[in-house]
């Protein structure tokens, strides 16, 4: 490991077959906790590369627990790591998403820099984390979703995440979360917190056959916030949009706001689920949707719009959540 953490303290980037090495010796324990929080640190203070991201990526998807879907399906999430401190837009835009009919095979954790991570939000309203393959593939058959909690798919990280969560902030692992889906879904979308991981995510991406959409606000959201104009990079190149295009109304940064814990994060997400949230609020919920849809089902965006804002005002989401909690 010390030679590795040498390299790239004197400046240079790691190959992809280094990158592999890496974390190989951390996921067989073969690296300390100060080795790793100084590997962490190294991208901290400079940007990752293509190739070691590649790398990690590759590591993590062949030791972790598969979950072969075998039909198409699309992941929805963001990095984390904006410390923007939003409710769970990606997490509601899932359910969403699911209740329009899309198949919806989410990957989630708890939030490292932000009080409420997918995983966090959803154990506190009752979701089971589960790793068995058949009871996630009926979820899936029956309310249009499944959720995979990280840790229970990728035990190489075992040994890092002491670390990740004594350090609180965002790190390259923030930038692999939504790399490494153990369902290696057919669709992505995905939000980032800076323009340059979505411009590396578009490099890595670009070569694969899967469908994606990245999505980043110029502002500094890991989403389309709805208070800036936004970033959209897919197979078929990047463009800059503004809210407005779409009939948003003014968003402001208060009104994502996700609460002080837990609780009030639950709150929120079964307020907006109920279709008591805010006007900006479900503005915000409908149009992250609509790319989801758009990106695996290639119909326009501005029907997609349509199409989940009708599905939020009608309360059918709230119905397909409480169907899955309750029949898991």
């Amino acid at each position: 490991m010390k030679k590795y953490l040498k390299k790239l303290y004197e400046s240079q980037t790691l190959t992809k077959q280094e990158a592999r090495e890496v974390l190989l010796l951390i996921s067989e324990g073969k690296a300390n906790a100060a080795e790793a929080a100084s590997l962490l640190t190294v991208y901290l203070m400079r940007p990752i590369s293509v190739e070691e991201l590649g790398g990690y990526r590759d590591v993590l998807l062949e030791l972790c627990v598969p979950v072969n879907i075998e039909i198409p399906s699309i992941d929805v999430c963001g990095t984390g790591g904006d410390s923007k401190n939003t409710f769970n837009i990606s997490t509601l835009s899932a359910f969403v998403a699911a209740a329009c009919g899309v198949k919806v095979a989410k990957h989630g954790n708890y939030g490292v820099s932000s009080v409420s991570g997918s995983s966090n939000v959803l154990e506190y309203l009752g979701y089971k984390f589960s790793n068995n393959v058949d009871s996630l593939k009926k979820q899936l058959d029956k309310h249009n979703i499944c959720f995979m909690h990280a840790p229970l798919f990728h035990p190489a990280l075992k040994h890092v995440a002491p670390v990740r969560k004594e350090m609180g902030v965002k790190t390259f692992f923030n930038m692999l979360g939504p790399l490494v889906n153990p369902a290696r879904t057919s669709h992505k979308m995905v939000g980032v917190y800076n323009l340059e991981l979505a411009r590396v995510y578009h490099y890595l991406l670009q070569d694969e056959n899967q469908s994606y959409c990245i999505v980043h606000s110029l502002d500094g959201y890991d989403e389309i916030s709805g208070t800036s104009d936004f970033k959209v990079y897919t197979q078929k190149g990047e463009q800059l949009t503004s809210p407005s295009e779409f009939g948003l109304p003014a968003i402001s940064e208060e009104s994502l706001f996700g609460g002080d814990t837990v609780e009030a994060a639950a709150k929120i997400f079964t307020d907006i689920l109920q279709n008591k949230g805010t006007k900006e609020q479900t503005e915000v919920l409908a149009i992250n949707t609509a790319y989801a849809m758009h990106c695996y089902s290639n119909k326009p965006v501005p029907e997609c719009l349509g199409e989940a804002r009708e599905v939020i005002r009608s309360g059918k989401v709230f119905h397909s959540f409480t169907n899955l909690i309750n029949n898991q």
